[in-house]
């Protein structure tokens, strides 16, 4: 069953302004909405409702005297779910920006409600680069990543380390597909082969014949296109056929931190893959991580869905707040005239087409004997400014670059 949290997170408010007057409904009203019970949760779910709380908290709740308050809702993975759940927010509860933290299919029917509403949506959860191509729109940005900036990041780093030789385990699906096919562009550009490749249904249990394909294709890195628990079955599969004691190295295509945590170290250790947002990287990551782990107790690290959230709503009530009003076209225009700036983003570009462009890092699983600890996981091996590792604009046939 859908459940829709209201929570406003205000004291006093104070008196009114002109650039009050601005705010509709007066209030800034943000609806997060995430796979919480679903295939996904582990993933988004109540770690990016937790990661909003935070920047609305940051903001000091409140915004041109006015309150900042939210809603948050299941998509359940569904997309009829996530397209009703849209319409209500903003007919009836009066929703001003929707974050959608969930997968592709969920957000493509949130995309649709809000620019037929005129409305913002900031998208931190989905991997699809469409949304910044054919669909966009002013009033949208994509935040996090994309499935073209992990496979340029994972395919031209590694060929570039002299992983020249590739093998493809990949889910039947239009991401894992897109994921193959991108990386496989990187390799063959960076002067590296594309052996062969094997496609398997979503939600396998048995990987044994796909593993014994790439074993014996003889690549020195067998891509890895797929996610979730076939991401997970795969790796530690691979590990029971002794595939890597054999000298073969694993590139996963789209692993979170979340599933390196899941497996152990023992397991993923020297695992390759890609993210734009590392818990451990730097003091101002471990400090905001603390705080990220006491709102959400239990063993929860953040990815880089959670950091994308935290970065979009602030980004987002920045612009609110210097064009004075919550209007989705003056804010849209404000967000990208403004660089991105927060506790890990510095002078970030958000693109006319809406794309977001953190820098991405390749990173390596630690050996359990390299983590000094249990939230110790990745050795970043390179990090790849965002302009190079997104698709670039002038190939992403955006309609709104042909009217400027």
């Amino acid at each position: 069953m859908r459940t829709i949290v209201g929570l406003a997170l205000v004291g006093l408010l104070a008196g009114a302004s002109g650039a009050a007057a601005q705010v509709s409904d007066d209030a800034v009203r943000i609806g997060v909405m995430s796979d919480q019970s679903g295939v996904y949760s582990y993933s988004t779910g109540r770690g990016t409702i937790e990661a909003v709380k935070l920047a609305i908290a940051d903001f000091g709740g409140k915004i041109l005297g006015k309150p900042i308050e939210f809603v948050t809702g299941d998509d359940q993975d569904k997309p009829d779910v996530a397209n009703a759940m849209a319409r209500k927010w903003i007919d009836q509860d009066k929703v001003d920006v929707v974050l959608a933290g969930g997968s592709t299919r969920t957000t493509m029917a949130v995309l649709n409600v809000v620019t037929e509403k005129d409305r913002t949506l900031l998208v931190s959860g989905s991997g699809s680069p469409d949304i910044t191509g054919k669909l966009c729109h002013p009033n949208v940005t994509h935040w996090a990543f994309d499935t073209y900036s992990l496979a340029s990041t994972v395919g031209r780093s590694v060929a570039a380390q002299g992983g020249k030789s590739w093998f493809f385990i990949t889910v039947d699906l239009s991401i894992g597909q897109a994921l193959e096919r991108d990386t496989a562009k990187f390799i063959e550009a960076g002067g590296g082969k594309v052996l062969g490749d094997v496609r398997h249904p979503p939600n396998s249990a048995d990987f044994a014949s796909f593993l014994l394909a790439a074993q014996s294709s003889r690549a020195q890195i067998v891509g890895l296109a797929n996610a979730g628990s076939d991401l997970v079955n795969t790796i530690k599969q691979a590990g029971e056929f002794g595939m890597t004691d054999g000298g073969q190295r694993l590139a996963a295509l789209f692993m979170y931190v979340n599933d390196v945590q899941s497996l152990g170290l023992a397991v993923a250790q020297n695992t390759l893959g890609a993210t734009s947002f590392y818990h451990n990287l730097n003091d101002a990551t471990r400090a905001w991580t603390a705080r990220y782990r006491q709102a959400f107790p239990g063993n929860n690290l953040p990815n880089m869905v959670q950091a994308g959230a935290y970065a979009a709503v602030t980004h987002y009530l920045k612009a609110v707040q210097a064009a004075g009003t919550d209007a989705a076209a003056p804010v849209g225009k404000k967000m990208r005239e403004m660089p991105v700036n927060d506790f890990f983003n510095k002078d970030v570009v958000i693109r006319a087409d809406g794309r977001v462009l953190p820098d991405m890092m390749l990173w390596r699983a630690k050996t359990p004997q390299e983590s000094t600890g249990p939230i110790d996981l990745l050795a970043i091996l390179e990090t790849v400014p965002g302009a190079r590792a997104f698709r670039p604009e002038a190939e992403s046939g955006c309609p709104l670059l042909k009217k400027q």
